[in-house]
């Protein structure tokens, strides 16, 4: 066998916005392969399509598991430009938990954020009102719910313009441009097991 074919990948990507996660797409749509050309490799987890940032794809169906698997409580973090400016009562609401549908997510570590932070531009920018202020929140989950930032910022009055994940454990989105992505290291794949062992 190749050598090249049969060895293990695992890879941090940027996910640029209006990228489905996938690397197929019968209607013709961005895709994972528009950026990556590797054997072997798929998304540990999802980033939606309007969503942007840290995707991780390995080949090592182990390492998917302990990534996706919402046993290991692996957190994510997540930057939501926001309608509106929360205030410390709807803060208080997305740390405790929301109901969506019918069940409450876990609770969140919440931060409004001072200042924007310094990401790269997308290429279609957010809906401006110039009437309607937005806002910069960090989120921080250790599940992995459908569209889970977007309808808990919702639920709480501020529904969620731009989303960009910029970590999930130990693994951080750093410098990485859009469209880029790098092999991670065998310390950080250990990291990710030790992170998910603490839990």
């Amino acid at each position: 066998m190749n050598r090249a074919l049969s060895r293990v990948h695992t890879i941090a990507f940027n996910k640029p916005y209006g990228v489905l996660p996938c690397f197929t797409d019968p209607e013709g749509r961005s895709t994972l392969a528009d950026y990556i050309d590797l054997p072997g490799v798929y998304a540990a987890g999802r980033l939606d399509l309007d969503s942007e940032g840290l995707l991780l794809l390995t080949s090592d169906g182990t390492l998917a598991h302990h990534i996706t698997d919402p046993q290991h409580k692996l957190p994510k973090v997540y930057l939501a430009q926001v309608e509106r400016i929360p205030n410390e009562e709807a803060l208080e609401q997305l740390r405790k938990g929301v109901v969506l549908n019918g069940k409450e997510t876990r609770p969140a570590e919440v931060r409004l954020l001072q200042d924007d932070p310094q990401l790269s531009d997308r290429p279609v920018p957010i809906r401006f009102r110039k009437n309607v202020p937005t806002a910069w929140v960090e989120i921080t989950l250790r599940e992995g719910l459908n569209r889970q930032v977007r309808r808990m910022t919702a639920a709480v009055g501020h529904p969620t313009l731009r989303l960009v994940r910029v970590a999930i454990g130990p693994i951080v989105l750093g410098d990485l441009q859009p469209g880029q992505w790098r092999d991670l290291t065998s310390r950080e794949i250990a990291q990710i097991y030790s992170a998910s062992a603490r839990r």
